[in-house]
């Protein structure tokens, strides 16, 4: 089955692709099929993975899947949330996207360590959401998500994943997210725990695997 991704994000292809690997499915991400991004207006993560996923598989003309995830502070009620792609001013760049998504990934990290330089309470969670579609108008869309309860650091430390990933402690393995190895975070990861349920759902309901 092609499945589409609803997403031009590589490395979250990347991680995808191994968290599904041995599926009977082949994930395609929505730009080799020149899909553009999707909307994204509502205040929560299970709303905007729905209208991703419904765009990709209406525009792909099949099944799509969508991931929309992001960090959450309790000090900040929640914030970023689900602006946390977007969450310090678009960063102006001729380069090319991924370029221009390290850049904005700098400029929200920076902006997220300012708004806690002096709060006490580091605690956060990386959530991911996932939802699956046979099509686009799916009544019974498969929806999956995982938690990651972790600590907010003060300063970069590593310089592996993306995102938030250097500044965000993971205390059962005593390093930041950027310093794990790939194999070991795809183990741990709010996206390996939601994609660990999108296949069980998808064996279940779909009959895949």
């Amino acid at each position: 089955m092609r499945l589409v991704l609803a997403s031009n994000n590589a490395k979250k292809l990347l991680e995808l692709q191994a968290l599904l690997a041995g599926m009977p499915v082949q994930l395609v991400p929505q730009s080799a099929l020149r899909i553009a991004e999707a909307e994204e207006p509502h205040g929560t993560f299970v709303e905007n993975a729905l209208a991703k996923a419904r765009h990709a598989a209406l525009q792909a003309g099949g099944p799509a899947i969508a991931d929309d995830s992001g960090l959450c502070v309790n000090a900040l009620g929640g914030e970023p949330g689900v602006a946390s792609a977007h969450y310090a001013p678009a960063v102006a760049d001729g380069g090319d996207r991924e370029r221009r998504r390290a850049h904005q990934d700098a400029a929200n990290t920076e902006l997220l360590l300012q708004r806690m330089r002096a709060v006490a309470d580091r605690r956060a969670r990386f959530v991911s959401t996932l939802v699956a579609l046979r099509h686009a108008g799916d009544p019974e869309p498969l929806i999956a998500q995982g938690r990651w309860e972790l600590e907010l650091l003060s300063e970069p430390r590593g310089c592996g994943g993306f995102g938030y990933d250097p500044v965000v402690w993971v205390p059962t393995h005593g390093c930041s997210v950027a310093e794990l190895e790939p194999a070991v975070k795809n183990q741990i990861s709010h996206r390996a725990l939601a994609a660990r349920q999108m296949r069980a759902l998808m064996q279940e309901v779909w009959h895949l695997g």
